[in-house]
């Protein structure tokens, strides 16, 4: 009697079904195994899409591993592609098929796979259908936006998310030509990664000319005479000629749900250890299946080729030799190239820990590549995040330039095994100069951990930092005075490291002390000696202020798509007759770059020019500031793979003697002590009209001001009594602000507001963004945020803090001060 041989039906041919059918093959010849791909393709390279469409990858068949037929023909498999499974039907072990004719007929199957994978979300939006609006998930998709391309003269391009492929495409677009802007609905990009390190990337993206719009959401589209207007629900508007949907994937799971096969909680298809759903002998694999995180136990979905082809082997073996092998789950490490920069992440960033409520500590770093001394050194941003208890590592993340691959590969395996932060000391790293440093990033972020742990380093964050009331707190800046001079912390007071010893007794020992540097290094030596010295209370700003400065820095409002061709390079072209001086700073941590400026403009005759490259990537913005502050000229700067590069003339010694004291009557400032609408309307038309005039405008808003400036849709924060008190007494944000006469218990200001509606005037929240569009600084009062129990997240964006030695910095340089 001859035993029919068993039937595996495989639904999807892409990354998870395609190596499924290819591994039952090797496992046995004697199956029949069939591949059912509703799509034209199987077996492509989908992470390699967005780079055919920047033309990095020219040839479009090198995005295809196998063809159908050279796949069927290899591994001896019945593929039928432009196949759609329409339903499942597990009692009789049945699928229905449609093909591309709209013809049905039905398989029958021993055991089944599922590889649905996931589709994008597309949000209903108005004018959603518009010509010129696309997705990118498959080969159809990058055929249809090629295509387009070609056929339109694309200039500027819309990015509506700002997560992996959003970026990949930014960068590609542009790659392509285009002028890009990504809109983001969240606070940052790269959803996988914390705050501090994605500014990392705002600040690269904004270097390379990408205009980014965050928190704000798109409301609609509308297509007029062949151009395309994005509109967002703040009330600007986008003209472009594409746009592209990249605000995530949607686990594809009707079949499953047709059939009676069990969904989790995360709404994607439930699986157990063996890969295996709810009905017997049917599996699934890839991005439509949901799996406990091997760290929380909880169930969550992961949109990652790795896994799935991992997962796809694994289900083939059980499928063929019955349910042996366990799968162990995924932490989700991830990895993307944006413009020059690398980022990637595995693990749980603290962001997700602290959604979780799961306690935790974190470091930060930032460190070379490889040796310093070597050429091409290029700066690394670590993050990790770790138990408080037995220091095991929960996550990490990296910025940089090189070597990044090779260093989260190592996290996510000492993650995956259990480690903790005392074990990525014992890890043994191949070091040569190219390569590494003798102390790797990877062992430097665990020694950092480990003093974390042991208590003797007390770590600050930066989020501490600037929510924190300074007036009870002495805050040191322990990096040379010649830094300090570039720009500190409002608030701090500079004793050098190297001076620390002989200037202790400037420092008070009956209060905390914290203490900060360039990156962190200099702040925990500086805390050691005062430890050791009889100081309780002393903490590091963890990553210096390389991080704080990142995290906190206002991402420059856009300023729309320049017209074709107004780009113009951001450094200035030496001229040919003038002398250059070059300068390799690359490798050299700060204050080294700004030093080594320093010394070689003295050397310089007056015109000559300075050209100094950097791998630091604040080095510019230091650069510049040293110019305005000494009277040198500041001609440009450029970056070009992780290398920033500035230009500076050298003045003449009466332009520098003269840059030593500050020009006055050149600015305006005014006090909002008020939070009259009629007044704090007046406020803003004086600010707006100084401002049109080319003068630099400050509003400093203090006690009942501060109302005028707070968000309407505000987080939740923690606050004492007093402040709730403050905050049910208190106007929510300015669109409850009360007339200063007339009132009538609301009545008035609601008629002003309608009189100025019907007369045309601007609405003060319409003046307000104007003032902000014309580059009016909002400084608010810390000590009236103080006492009013008003955080720091309650403001807007674009106000930052300070204290009255910021306003009379402001009030000394300006020739008209105004108190409303």
């Amino acid at each position: 009697m001859t035993t029919q041989p068993p039937r595996y039906i495989i639904i999807g041919g892409v990354a998870g079904g395609a190596t499924a059918a290819a591994r039952i093959r090797r496992l046995t010849e004697k199956a029949e195994i069939i591949l059912i791909e509703k799509g034209a393709h199987i077996s492509y390279a989908n992470c390699g899409l967005p780079y055919y469409i920047g033309g990095v990858i020219a040839d479009r068949d090198r995005l295809f591993v196998q063809t159908p037929e050279s796949f069927g023909r290899r591994f001896n498999i019945d593929v039928r592609t432009l196949s759609e499974v329409i339903a499942i039907d597990p009692s009789s072990r049945q699928v229905t098929v449609r093909t591309a004719d709209g013809s049905q007929y039905v398989e029958s199957y021993d055991k089944l796979l599922l590889s649905p994978g996931a589709s994008p979300v597309v949000p209903p939006l108005p004018g959603i259908d518009s010509e010129g609006i696309f997705t990118l998930r498959n080969v159809a998709d990058t055929d249809r936006i090629k295509s387009y391309m070609t056929d339109h003269d694309v200039k500027r391009a819309v990015i509506v998310g700002g997560g992996f492929i959003g970026l990949e495409m930014a960068e590609n677009l542009m790659h392509a030509g285009a002028q890009v802007a990504v809109v983001e609905m969240a606070n940052q990009v790269m959803a996988p990664i914390d705050y501090s390190m994605a500014s990392l990337v705002h600040e690269h993206l904004q270097q390379q000319g990408v205009q980014l719009y965050l928190e704000q959401a798109v409301d609609a589209f509308s297509r007029h005479d062949g151009s395309l207007t994005v509109h967002f629900k703040s009330g600007v508007s986008l003209q472009t000629d594409m746009v592209l949907i990249s605000i995530g994937v949607r686990a594809e799971t009707r079949l499953a749900q047709a059939a009676g096969i069990r969904l989790g909680e995360m709404r994607g298809i439930w699986v157990d250890d063996y890969l295996q759903t709810s009905v017997p002998d049917v599996y699934a694999v890839g991005d439509a299946i949901e799996f406990p995180h091997p760290l929380t136990g909880k169930p969550w979905l992961n949109f990652l080729a790795g896994p799935a082809n991992r997962q796809a082997r694994i289900v083939a073996d059980n499928m063929v030799m019955g349910n042996k092998v366990k799968y162990e789950g995924s932490i989700g490490t991830s990895i993307a190239k944006v413009f020059d920069l690398t980022v990637a992440s595995t693990g749980l960033p603290a962001k997700r820990l602290k959604m979780m409520d799961i306690p935790y500590l974190s470091a930060t770093i930032h460190s070379g590549a490889h040796a310093g001394y070597y050429p091409g050194s290029l700066q690394m941003d670590i993050k990790i995040t770790f138990s408080p208890t037995d220091g095991r590592l929960y996550g990490a993340q990296i910025v940089g330039y090189d070597g990044v691959d090779k260093r989260i590969d190592q996290y996510a395996l000492a993650i995956k095994q259990g480690a903790t932060v005392a074990d990525l000391t014992r890890l043994e790293h191949a070091y040569a100069p190219p390569f590494s440093s003798a102390k790797d990033p990877v062992a430097i972020t665990g020694y950092v951990a480990g003093n974390i742990l042991s208590g003797k380093m007390s770590p600050l964050y930066w989020r501490e930092l600037r929510d924190a009331a300074l007036t009870g707190v002495t805050l040191v800046d322990v990096r040379t005075s010649d830094e300090y001079a570039l720009g500190t912390i409002d608030g701090a007071v500079n004793i050098p490291l190297d001076d620390l010893r002989e200037r202790m007794d400037e420092i008070p020992t009956g209060r905390p002390v914290w203490l900060f540097c360039g990156i962190g290094l200099r702040g925990y030596l500086a805390s050691n000696i005062l430890k050791d010295n009889g100081y309780t209370e002393v903490r590091n700003l963890i990553g210096g202020l390389k991080t704080y400065r990142a995290a906190t820095a206002r991402i420059a409002p856009p300023v729309g798509f320049a017209a074709a061709g107004d780009s113009a390079s951001s450094t200035e072209t030496a001229s040919a007759e003038k002398a250059v001086v070059r300068i390799d700073a690359c490798g050299i941590q700060c204050p080294g770059p700004i030093l080594r400026l320093k010394q070689a403009i003295d050397t310089l005759a007056p015109g000559d020019r300075l050209e100094v490259t950097a791998t630091d990537a604040a080095f510019p913005r230091d650069a510049e500031a040293w110019c305005h502050t000494t009277g040198h000229r500041f001609l440009g700067r450029r970056a070009e793979g992780g290398v920033y590069t500035a230009l500076i003339e050298k003045s003449t010694a009466c332009a520098v003697e003269s840059a030593r004291s500050l020009p006055t009557g050149q600015g305006k400032t005014l006090i909002l002590f008020s939070d009259d609408l009629d007044k704090t309307l007046a406020t803003f038309v004086l600010a707006n009209g100084a401002a049109a005039t080319g003068q630099k405008v400050s509003i400093f808003f203090t006690f009942w001001g501060l109302n005028a400036i707070k968000k309407a849709h505000k987080p939740k924060v923690s606050k004492d009594l007093f402040g709730r008190m403050f905050s049910w007494m208190l106007p929510s944000d300015s669109t409850r602000l009360a007339l200063s006469k007339m009132n009538m218990m609301g009545i008035g200001a609601r008629m002003m507001r309608h009189i100025m509606t019907r007369k045309g005037v601007d609405s003060l929240e319409s003046l307000r963004q104007q003032a902000i569009d014309n580059g009016v600084e909002f400084i608010a009062c810390q000590m009236s945020m103080d006492v009013m129990g008003v955080k720091r997240e309650e403001l807007l964006d674009h106000v930052t803090v300070g204290g009255v030695a910021t306003y009379m910095e402001r009030a000394e340089r300006a020739n008209v001060n105004l108190f409303i």
